[in-house]
């Protein structure tokens, strides 16, 4: 594990389902897409499990309850328990019960989710700002039919100097029909309407790494997760491996660019990666090679050579190394068109 100094991808002689001893997996993007599941996530899951890895799910978005979560996975042919999933919201209510006493009241805005968490940890969700004896506001993902009035509500709470909690800022969620505002954008409304800051939970902060692993017990745990900004991000922070798949938000080109805190420790196309080891990404002259691909940083563009008909993937692991090594602590701003073009990327 390592949270600095990443400059190539690592290689692993054992399947990352026997290396690790639990998965927490990000949902969207990575075990489905638009509601319905993820080509080979099924199937992958599955074998994960009968040689012995435990899953979790672990998501920012504090709408759904962890009950629900589980029935839409087991639907899905990915048999889930309740207690396999781990909400922001679970994050957040933990962090303010924290910080009040129990049986305090909390006004939500956002979703059933925020209400069970809340309720979970001996907290009394409220939904008016005139409520007496307010002890903190608590804002995660409403869905699209939140009205506006609610984030006025907040808003006189928090400028009477109730402390504000929210469950996560990703800016954008997405949807069957697109990229939608998330619960980040919602933030936005409220802190500019009172100038204040909230207390964030969900990933890629600290405490939702704490609230994963006191939920699972993991000793060895391997985030999975297609964003770098918050899957990637808080593996780094929580000082634990990841494994970045292309199935979601990240592509190739946006993977290059990626500065320390975003550098996933493995790459693969879905879950099948977690099957299986990783191949080795060794220094080659003045690049780096991986199975057929060499991979170099040239003056203004990244330059791979290799065998028609070698792995992309492994070409893109070279060119991730290539990448890193030249950035250092930065992002990398050499053109990589022609490059990733020829792996079909």
């Amino acid at each position: 594990m390592t949270r600095q100094g990443r400059t190539r991808p690592s290689g692993s002689g054992q399947s990352l389902h026997t290396a690790y001893d639990t998965a927490l997996l990000d949902l969207d993007g990575v075990v489905y897409a638009g509601g319905l599941a993820i080509a080979h996530a099924v199937s992958s899951l599955a074998a994960a499990r009968a040689d012995g890895m435990h899953l979790a799910y672990v998501t920012n978005n504090a709408l759904r309850t962890p009950d629900a979560v589980a029935e839409h996975l087991t639907e899905l042919g990915i048999p889930t328990a309740a207690g396999e999933v781990i909400t922001s919201a679970q994050a957040v209510a933990r962090l303010i019960a924290d910080e009040v006493p129990a049986g305090s009241k909390v006004l939500v805005i956002g979703g059933e989710g925020l209400r069970v968490a809340l309720r979970e940890r001996g907290l009394v969700p409220v939904e008016s700002a005139d409520e007496s004896g307010l002890a903190a506001v608590v804002q995660g993902y409403g869905g699209p039919d939140l009205a506006w009035g609610r984030f006025a509500e907040a808003s006189y709470a928090i400028a009477r100097g109730v402390p504000w909690f929210a469950s996560n800022t990703d800016l954008t969620i997405p949807s069957a029909r697109g990229i939608a505002p998330g619960n980040g954008a919602a933030v936005e409304v409220v802190r500019i309407a009172t100038g204040a800051e909230p207390r964030v939970a969900g990933k890629p902060l600290p405490p939702m790494h704490r609230e994963t692993i006191l939920r699972t017990g993991a000793e060895r745990p391997l985030v999975v997760g297609d964003r770098l900004d918050t899957d990637i991000e808080g593996a780094f922070n929580g000082g634990v491996d990841s494994l970045l798949v292309l199935t979601g938000v990240t592509d190739a080109a946006l993977l290059l660019t990626a500065e320390p805190k975003y550098r996933p420790t493995y790459v693969d196309a879905d879950l099948r990666g977690m099957l299986t080891g990783q191949p080795e990404v060794e220094p080659a002259g003045d690049g780096f090679r991986c199975g057929g691909w060499t991979a170099t940083a040239g003056g203004a563009e990244l330059e791979l050579a290799g065998a028609e008909g070698g792995d992309p993937l492994d070409g893109l692991r070279a060119l991730c190394a290539a990448a890193w090594t030249q950035a250092g602590e930065g992002s990398c701003t050499l053109d990589a068109g022609k490059a990733l073009a020829r792996l079909g990327f």
